[in-house]
């Protein structure tokens, strides 16, 4: 634990090579306790595809720190959020941004990712430039033309009878066809 808070932020490639040294150890130490034998049989076989899941990720698990200025803890990306959150209220006036968010998803991160420092501003501008407009407008017209599954999560929350009654009368329409 004191090595972790030793470790300087910008020096991500230790963060990292430390994060992977104790995430290997806490794997060797649960793929010995599967070898054992000493586990319940319920328990044996949850730890087995634990084990294989976890191997199957570990690639992704602790890329986090290899990648410069992403956020490499909870806080860090909690903050992120925060501060995409304030620019949206400030340039809005609204208090709440679920309707934003419903309606650009994660494209709202991405967006601010691009635009927060000079060069990646100017690299997306450039990117930009080369979309063709009328591949743009048929893509937007599919996004918005196909709700994203927090739009469906959100009039199910909200409206449960009115999703439900839609659902019913669509699943009408296709049980007649």
């Amino acid at each position: 634990m004191r090595a972790e808070t030793q470790t300087t932020p910008g020096d991500c490639r230790a963060l990292s090579a430390l994060g992977a040294s104790r995430f290997d150890a806490w794997y060797k130490t649960l793929q010995e306790l599967s070898t054992q034998g000493t586990l319940s049989p319920q328990v044996q076989p949850c730890l087995d595809h634990f084990l294989q899941v976890l191997g199957n990720l570990r690639p992704g698990l602790i890329r986090c720190y290899d990648v410069a200025k992403f956020p490499g803890t909870n806080n860090d990306m909690e903050g992120y959020i925060r501060a995409i959150k304030t620019r949206y209220r400030r340039m809005s006036g609204r208090k709440n941004w679920n309707a934003y968010l419903i309606r650009s998803g994660s494209r709202v991160a991405h967006y601010e990712w691009w635009t927060h420092e000079v060069e990646r501003r100017n690299t997306l501008d450039g990117k930009l430039q080369q979309v063709d407009r009328d591949r743009w407008r048929q893509m937007r017209r599919a996004a918005s033309s196909c709700p994203p599954e927090q739009l469906k999560r959100y009039r199910f929350r909200h409206r449960p009878a009115a999703f439900l009654a839609s659902l019913e009368t669509r699943w009408q329409q296709a049980v007649r066809t």
